[in-house]
């Protein structure tokens, strides 16, 4: 029987399938290829798009009614849908392939993450009692949302420092990366979407925490580290714009803060709080 793990476990591979496509283009600098990981990776979108509906309506069949973003595999299906629908949109607005050649295959690995690792439970359970609460889709909808931004500006900020420190020959792979100058105001407007909507999720999660636990703030790990990530983003922003900063310097912080980003989303997951239920 067909369910929403199958489809998502397929997505995986189409995932996978379009990240090899555009590593080809980029390799053998030919287009045919980037034409048909374009497509895939638009099909790999529809099908995760139709697992996370899928997922939430056989939550109301299990009696349990709830958008599928209350655990780690389904926080992580989301989020490789994110991340392959902001890398298209940059690729078909900027008309350059490069930015999902370099950005497809994290949503590849997040997904097969959650598909493939044994430790993740891919099981629709009920949500506990902080859970219930209309805040659940602005809040984790909107993290998500500034994660994939950061995550796309991650990819573009390595982009950025390759084509900075390799020496660039006539016709090789250094030179059909896009010029730094896109690069490095695609990782500005990448980041400022992220950070937007980490803001609003800081927010409707204190929001929320106030309604769950009477407090709007209790220094859980979840919520610090969160903080940290948002100052990280902060201090970039204000660097790029009061100062100046750009180029190198804000591609090497583009991956630190994605390395915050990644430590709030999956590190914390281990500590014991309020947000232990994100490790289920």
């Amino acid at each position: 029987m067909i369910n929403s793990s199958l489809v998502l476990s397929i997505v995986t591979f189409i995932y996978g399938f379009s990240a090899v496509m555009y590593t080809s283009a980029w390799i053998f600098g030919k287009d045919a290829p980037a034409r048909i990981a374009r497509f895939v990776g638009m099909v790999g979108i529809c099908g995760n798009l139709v697992g996370f509906l899928m997922r939430w309506s056989e939550s109301y069949g299990h009696g349990y009614g709830h958008i599928p973003l209350s655990n780690l595999y389904e926080s992580l299906a989301f989020f490789a849908l994110t991340i392959a629908l902001i890398s298209l949109v940059i690729e078909l607005r900027y008309r350059n392939y490069m930015i999902s050649t370099f950005a497809m295959p994290l949503a590849f690995l997040a997904l097969a993450y959650a598909s493939l690792s044994p430790g993740i439970s891919d099981k629709i359970q009920p949500l506990i009692p902080a859970l219930k609460s209309n805040w659940l889709t602005t809040h984790v909808v909107t993290c998500f949302l500034g994660y994939a931004g950061f995550a796309t500006a991650f990819g573009i900020g390595i982009m950025y420092l390759v084509r900075a420190w390799v020496p660039t020959s006539e016709g090789g792979l250094i030179s059909r990366l896009p010029e730094g100058y896109v690069l490095d105001e695609l990782i500005q407007k990448t980041v400022m979407f992220g950070f937007l909507f980490l803001t609003v999720g800081i927010i409707t999660g204190a929001v929320w925490a106030n309604s769950a636990w009477g407090s709007y703030w209790s220094w859980d790990p979840k919520e610090t580290w969160s903080l940290i990530t948002w100052f990280v983003y902060a201090i970039m922003l204000h660097l790029r714009y009061m100062r100046g900063w750009g180029g190198e310097k804000i591609a090497v912080l583009s991956i630190v803060g994605f390395m915050a980003v990644m430590f709030t989303y999956f590190g914390v997951n281990y500590l014991p709080g309020l947000h232990s239920y994100g490790s289920m």
